[in-house]
This record gives structure tokens, sequence and C-alpha cells, in this order.
């Protein structure tokens, strides 16, 4: 029911960090991963360590939110390798500041990464999988889709938007047998959380907001990416999972 042998799996944003273990955990569960992100060197570098442990991976090099890229890039991508069987959209920036701080460029960038390259290579892959009658799409939302944080603005902007993106695609897709499903991540251990860790007043919060008492594991994500991506995940749709340590279910 899990099995993911013989599917292809795309996922943006994945040179490194939460992207990169995603690609490794699906790899694992059978699935051949296509990384995606800008730094090709980056890119060459993680396929070479997923390859080294018998994994299938190869790479395209594209920024989510410049449109003529990603036409090209999918164009390019279904050509060598098909239409995906699923599509990560994991690909986000947050820029911190507050909302009536934040230049209209830094709101832009964030929006346009997060919320607008996600629409733009789905819509791109959607159309195999319409002729297909198949496929799974799986968002990378976050707390912040439902929660606002002080200097978050323009990122819970972008990643409510994801969500509400989510279920547009349920409605509109659903009837392909396409099943688009979100992931909300709580706060997890990666590079660039590293240094709130670091911070003893922020952790200390984290630690005590949080239910489980503690952050997040980058591969406690890969369990529910591999079961939104197979079978098993066949009947639900527009939906997102909050894999939070059960921050959202208490005060």
């Amino acid at each position: 029911m899990f099995e993911l042998s013989g599917k292809t799996v795309l996922i943006t944003g994945s040179g490194r960090g939460i992207g990169l273990t995603l690609a490794e955990g699906l790899a694992g569960a059978g699935a051949s991963v296509i990384l995606n992100g800008r730094n090709e060197e980056l890119l060459v570098e993680a396929v070479g360590s997923l390859e080294k442990k018998g994994f299938r991976a190869s790479c395209s090099v594209f920024d989510v939110g410049d449109e003529k890229q990603v036409l090209s890039a999918i164009e390019r991508m279904i050509r060598d390798h098909g239409v995906p069987d699923v599509l990560v959209n994991n690909a986000g920036i947050n820029i911190r500041s507050r909302l009536a701080e934040t230049r209209l460029r830094d709101w832009q960038r964030v929006l346009q990464t997060n919320l607008t390259g996600a629409f733009l290579v789905s819509r791109e892959v959607v159309k195999g999988m319409i002729a297909r009658n198949g496929g799974k799409i799986i968002n990378i939302c976050s707390l912040m889709s439902e929660l606002g944080r002080d200097t978050t603005g323009a990122y819970a902007s972008a990643k409510g938007g994801l969500k509400m993106l989510t279920r547009a695609m349920c409605t509109e897709w659903a009837r392909f047998n396409i099943q688009s499903n979100g992931i909300g991540p709580g706060y997890f251990l990666t590079e660039m959380t590293r240094p709130l860790e670091a911070d003893r007043n922020f952790n200390a919060w984290i630690t005590a907001r949080t239910p489980a008492g503690r952050w997040g594991k980058p591969e406690e994500l890969v369990g529910t990416a591999v079961f939104l991506s197979s079978g098993a995940s066949d009947f639900i749709n527009g939906q997102v999972i909050y894999v939070d340590g059960g921050l959202l279910a208490t005060l």
C-alpha cells in the first residue's frame, strides 16, 4: 500500500534541508526522485549523495518563480523522464520583517517563491497528470498556514494562500484522480533554524509551547510524505496534515 517503486517524484527546493530529506525518504520507498533548485552545484552534490546510497536520482535546475524557466524545465523533464507521478512543492523562503516595515520587493519575492512557484509548477505538471488520469500533489505548507507570528507576515500570507491553493487544486482536479494535499511542519531543526535553537529564550519558548516538548527532526516528515505519495491516500484530498508535535492542538 505504501510502495513507490516505479514512481517518479519531483521535489522542488530539494538541494538541502527538508526537501533533500524528503527526497531521500521517497527514494528509500522505491521512487525515482528529481531534485530541483537554483544552485546547480548544490543539486549535483545532492544527487551524488543519493546515488551513493543506491537511490535513483537526477536534478533539474530552475527557479520555481520564473514562468519561462518553469515552462522550459518541465517540458524538458517530461520529455526525459515522463510526467511525474508525484509533485512535492517544497521550495520556499522567508524574509523576516514587520508588516509596516516590509519592502514591496521582499513581499513579492516571498509570495513569488512560496505561493506563485507552487502554482506555476503544478499548472505545468498537472496537464500530464490529467491526460494520464492520475497523480499526487503535495504542498509543503506550515504552521503559518494557520497562525501568525511577529515578523512573519509575508511568509504567513504565502503559506496561508498555499493551504487554500491546495483546496482549489482538489476542487478542480480530484475528478481526474489527482489527490492534492499538504503537509504543515511545525518547528523542525534544519540549517535555517539552528540559529533559533541557539537562542536560549526562543528555544525555551518553542519547547514549552510544543506539547511534545521538543523540535521536530526532518526525517519525521518522511512518513507523511510517503503516505500522501502512495495508494494509501487515494481518497484523501484537499487536506493539510500538520506534523507539529501537537502545537496547533493547544494554547
